[in-house]
């Protein structure tokens, strides 16, 4: 069974960094292998593969689209909705502000349609 973090110290008295830094390979599940094969990512020696998280990723045209348009997005919804969604949602809900309650919801349900669009359109091209 492994132990459970608990804030700084897990619930069995162990330090965090004892914890994170075994010399063990870390164990990947094999459907998660294969999902991830789909997507052209072979490595798991470390927690960040680097067919994701690389600068050559980024130098790409692909990478600049995704950068450039994102940012835009990011930018124009941070404009539209009058603050960003930390500030709505810890600060606002936090002062009992109306416009960050509805703000905070049209987030999350953003969130949610998006999640299950991608979904589903990850299992048209399965």
């Amino acid at each position: 069974m492994e132990p459970v973090l608990c804030g700084r110290y897990s619930c069995w008295g162990f330090d965090r960094g004892t914890i994170i830094s075994k010399p063990e390979p870390i164990k990947v599940n094999p459907a998660l292998v294969a999902e991830l094969h789909k997507y052209h990512v072979d490595t798991y020696s470390s927690q960040l593969p680097p067919e994701i998280f690389s600068f050559h990723g980024l130098f790409t045209l692909r990478g600049f689209i995704l950068l450039v348009v994102g940012g835009f997005f990011v930018g124009f919804g941070t404009r539209y909705a009058g603050g960003c969604t930390s500030g709505h949602s810890i600060m606002g809900l936090s002062n009992l502000q109306l416009p960050s309650l509805i703000a905070t919801i049209c987030f999350m349900a953003g969130g949610f349609i998006m999640a299950n669009i991608f979904f589903l359109i990850s299992c048209a091209y399965n």
